[in-house]
């Protein structure tokens, strides 16, 4: 299988790489455990920055770009990661999914992933990154992981603490690659309204 990591950090060292990465490990980890290998390519945007900026601009990408953006499409799964700037994922990375084929993500399944300096900022994975890559058709993991600044010195803590979200969300996107449900599914029988009416009609 081939997991894309898409990270979209400015900074070097950056901790939107450190999070995609540990998501990335989750996943690879349980897929592993489901008898599935993956090959896990990682595209940092920053250095893609110019590029994407020229293709904006003419629509014709360069070969580094190109081959980015296949990659993309011949995935099995995706993790896009971003820093929250002004409540909201930032330009570099609206601007890669901007140049990427509006059918690339269809069906395929992604977890999306933020980064801020307050956890104030968390909503945006919601308002933002979610309906994004719901009009790009793509199958979002139920759990969305977001990393304030205060969440790297207690990632170990509380039963729903940050190592807690990214084993979540990694075993979600490692379910959906291996093709199954990413939560259980709902087994009770339902019984059609037309027959629940007729039971209550008198005899």
């Amino acid at each position: 299988m081939k997991l894309v990591v898409i990270s979209a950090g400015l900074s070097l060292p950056s901790s939107t790489r450190l999070l995609a990465d540990r998501l990335a490990d989750a996943t690879r980890r349980q897929l592993a455990a489901d008898g599935h290998a993956v090959d896990i390519h990682v595209v940092e945007l920053r250095d893609l920055a110019t590029d994407i900026a020229h293709v904006m601009a003419t629509g014709f990408p360069g070969s580094d770009l190109n081959d980015v953006l296949e990659t993309v499409e011949e995935a099995d799964g995706v993790i896009a990661v971003s820093p929250i700037f002004s409540a909201s994922y930032s330009g570099l990375f609206k601007s890669f999914f901007d140049v990427l084929d509006n059918t690339a993500l269809t069906g395929k399944p992604v977890l999306i992933a933020a980064t801020g300096g307050t956890a104030r900022h968390s909503l945006a994975l919601e308002h933002a990154l979610r309906p994004l890559f719901s009009y790009l058709h793509a199958t979002v993991v139920p759990t969305a992981v977001y990393a304030a600044s205060e969440d790297w010195g207690a990632a170990g803590d509380g039963a729903d603490g940050l190592a807690d979200r990214i084993t979540r969300a990694g075993h979600e996107l490692a379910a959906l690659m291996g093709g199954r449900p990413a939560t259980a599914e709902n087994t009770e029988s339902v019984v059609p309204f037309e027959q629940q009416l007729a039971a209550l009609r008198p005899e």
